[in-house]
């Protein structure tokens, strides 16, 4: 009794299930019906003015190619999970270079606007999970959907079997249902087989967005480096190169005075060595920002170790002492401590900070967390901080996963794949 049971839910199961696969494979071939019955009804079979619901046709099964693929893959995850990666290409930031152009991941275009629209027509046409897409929607009704058909056919026949009289219509009744009820928990099944096959990303697509993500990086690394020259440039005019200007006038003033008024070039020597002092100082500064002689002479780990000492907040660090890393890499992720814990301090208000540093698991790369006391709600913005730091990570294949719930704590780390030595 108790298998019978479980026979029939998983026969009703079988049925609603194989009921969905048809509707979703059957959307694309039902535009093209509906295009079929509008130019035989309205224009009577003139060829001229079919091409208006061909048209019509044609846009439809391109709006619908994505959707129908995105509630395949939905549905064969929610009910076997297995996950069918979609392989879209994701829309690269839209970034303005120095020259003044706008870099949209495929072209330099003079307005955000024209790069926008760019880079919406190229994304669509170039990225070859659209004719994955296409290619699905012609085989699923093909395969899937003629499958998938099968018991809501007979329960169809075992209706107007048994709503006539006759021994005949009363057999294909009972036929009806045996084929519904027999077929009902398998026919869904070859849905899962045909969207694995067909939907995967291919090692085309996959290389395509290797390509994709390269060049964002190099457009990245171009803004960035750009940014930090300017930024250089900045810290030089308004610092250093002006004290170093004043400097040369007050030297300038001493050697006229020195035999007029020997004590008034006196203080203005002591003056221009005060200034000689305060510019060594930011130019040390400077160069501490660029590149910290910590971070050269000592390694990543006692970097860090002077960093938490500097740090507003009570930061404490547990490290493999002999982890040396490639320079790039311990710059980087130095660099992302550093802005982790300016923003613990800054906007979470924290007032305690654990930095972790050692191999992962495998021993080929390098996991850096830093946890805080904040209030939380971090969160990874288009243009913001947290999302530079993704993108300076992911130019090593870095990745960067931030748990931040509201009301703290927050947790963020930072995985590059890399060999120490």
């Amino acid at each position: 009794m108790r298998q019978l049971v479980s026979w029939v839910a998983s026969a009703a199961v079988g049925f609603v299930r194989a009921c969905v696969v048809l509707v979703v494979s059957m959307l694309v071939p039902a535009v093209w019906a509906a295009a079929a019955g509008l130019w035989i009804w309205w224009w009577g079979g003139n060829p001229w003015p079919g091409t208006v619901p061909l048209l019509w046709a044609c846009i439809g099964t391109l709006a619908l190619s994505r959707p129908v693929c995105r509630m395949v893959r939905a549905v064969v995850a929610k009910w076997t999970g297995t996950v069918i990666p979609a392989g879209y290409r994701q829309a690269t930031p839209v970034v303005r270079m120095s020259t003044g152009y706008w870099w949209n991941g495929y072209s330099y275009e003079r307005t955000s606007r024209d790069a926008h629209r760019d880079q919406r027509m190229r994304l669509w046409w170039s990225d070859p999970a659209t004719w994955c897409d296409l290619r699905f929607v012609v085989v699923a009704p093909l395969t899937m959907g003629a499958i998938a058909a099968v018991p809501p056919a007979g329960v169809v026949a075992a209706i107007v079997g048994f709503g006539h009289a006759g021994f005949l219509m009363r057999l294909i009744g009972v036929l009806g249902v045996a084929v519904a009820i027999g077929t009902a928990p398998y026919a869904w099944r070859p849905a899962v087989r045909v969207a694995v096959r067909f939907l995967r990303p291919s090692p085309a697509m996959a290389l395509a967005d290797r390509v994709d993500e390269l060049t964002a990086q190099r457009a990245d690394t171009t803004v960035a480096q750009a940014a930090e020259i300017r930024r250089i440039e900045r810290d030089l005019h308004d610092g250093a190169q002006a004290r170093l200007v004043a400097l040369g006038m007050s030297l300038a003033t001493v050697e006229r005075l020195m035999e007029t008024d020997p004590d008034r070039a006196k203080g203005l020597l002591r003056d221009a060595r005060a200034g000689a002092a305060t510019s060594l100082t930011e130019l040390r500064d400077l160069v501490r920002g660029i590149s910290p002689p910590v971070l050269t002479e000592r390694g990543l780990v006692d970097a860090v170790r002077a960093l938490a000492l500097d740090s507003s907040l009570e930061a404490a660090v547990s490290a493999d002492l002999r982890l040396r890393l490639d320079p790039p890499i311990e710059s980087a992720l130095y660099f992302g401590v550093a802005e982790l814990l300016t923003n613990a301090a800054k906007h979470a208000r924290a007032t305690r900070a654990q930095i972790s540093i050692a191999r992962d698991g495998t021993g080929t790369g390098i996991v850096v967390d830093v946890e805080d006391d904040g209030r939380g709600g971090a969160d990874v913005r288009a243009g913001g901080g947290l999302d530079g730091l993704r993108r300076r990570l992911a130019v090593f294949d870095g990745t960067l996963v931030i748990t931040s719930p509201a009301g703290g704590p927050t947790r963020v780390r930072m995985v590059v794949p890399c060999e120490s030595s």
